[in-house]
């Protein structure tokens, strides 16, 4: 039967034949051609060559001749593999987007960086995303943390932006569900990682150890146990939130599994509210200069769904 598709977002720009090898890889070229001469293949009911540029919108004809042709999914040359539905599912956390940039709401669990073992990456995808663009990563978030990520689209972007995180004239806040009491409503936390990762109030710098700051402010709390916080980190050491929680304030974020008490469980009145496996730690806000322009920009992002059902029934609030 013959099948018609209709070109998204992501596939704007594209050549109809590379198209066609994204779509149908095992299909062979001669025969892409031989159905393109034969009227088969069309764009917007017209006959076509191959060379067309497709546009967001243009309805292409499959002829069902070639719709046993597996559908390809993307591989890099670090293993990595995803699929058009996936570059799709990542165009939709996209809150900001212009010719130097791009600001996802970066899903918990999708690594940012790609390499050995890791299966997608939004520095590979993004480069599927925006071809044309040359994608660099500015900063970072953990794979299990969720929030915004701002990517550089040009050279000169990235060189710009790289430094406004580094010297922390770039500023973020995360929304954080830590297990456990804060005994003061705001503060500072100003201590030292050590080479083993525990974070100690060293009155200086030893050998080995790393300076982390974080401000912080108590939101609400929630079942006796449950403490609702904004995070505004000063530093920006590896880890620097979720050690900051389970060893500053005793209180780990919830879903933590690598600085957490592993055996400690939420009460049953929770377990069915709250997806413990993940990490309950959100960039919910940053605040950046424009690299070309120069203006202040200024973004927040929505809350994932499994935070955000928690966050209504424990009846807290966001900033």
């Amino acid at each position: 039967m013959t099948q018609f598709i209709t070109i998204s977002e992501i596939e704007n720009g594209t050549r109809l034949l590379r198209w066609f090898q994204r779509t149908f890889p095992s299909m062979p070229q001669r025969e892409f051609y031989r159905l393109c001469r034969g009227g088969q293949i069309r764009v917007n009911s017209s006959r076509c060559s191959g060379t067309e540029i497709l546009k967001t919108g243009d309805v292409v004809r499959i002829p069902p001749t070639i719709q046993s042709y597996k559908q390809k999914i993307q591989k890099t040359e670090n293993g990595e593999k995803f699929s058009l539905s996936d570059l799709e599912l990542l165009r939709k956390t996209i809150i900001y987007n212009d010719n130097d940039i791009v600001v996802f709401n970066k899903p918990a669990g999708l690594a940012v960086q790609g390499g050995t073992g890791i299966k997608k990456s939004i520095d590979k995808m993004a480069v599927a995303l925006f071809p044309y663009s040359k994608i660099s990563l500015v900063h970072r978030l953990d794979k299990e943390t969720s929030g915004l990520l701002v990517v550089a689209k040009t050279q000169k972007a990235a060189q710009r932006l790289s430094s406004q995180f580094q010297n922390k004239t770039a500023f973020k806040q995360y929304l954080a569900l830590l297990n456990g009491v804060i005994i003061k409503n705001s503060g500072v936390i100003d201590n030292y990682f050590t080479k083993d990762g525990i974070s100690t109030d060293m009155p200086q710098k030893t050998s080995g150890a790393v300076h982390a700051i974080t401000e912080y402010k108590l939101l609400g709390t929630a079942a006796g146990f449950l403490s609702w916080v904004l995070f505004s980190p000063k530093t920006g050491r590896t880890h620097q939130l979720r050690k900051h929680s389970a060893y500053s304030l005793n209180a780990p974020i919830v879903g933590d599994r690598l600085y957490g008490d592993k055996s400690a469980k939420l009460s049953d009145a929770f377990e069915s509210v709250i997806d413990d496996s993940k990490l309950f730690l959100f960039a919910y806000k940053i605040t950046f200069t424009h690299p070309s322009n120069g203006k202040l920009i200024t973004l927040c992002a929505p809350l994932p769904d499994f935070m955000q059902r928690v966050v209504k029934f424990l009846e807290l609030q966001v900033p």
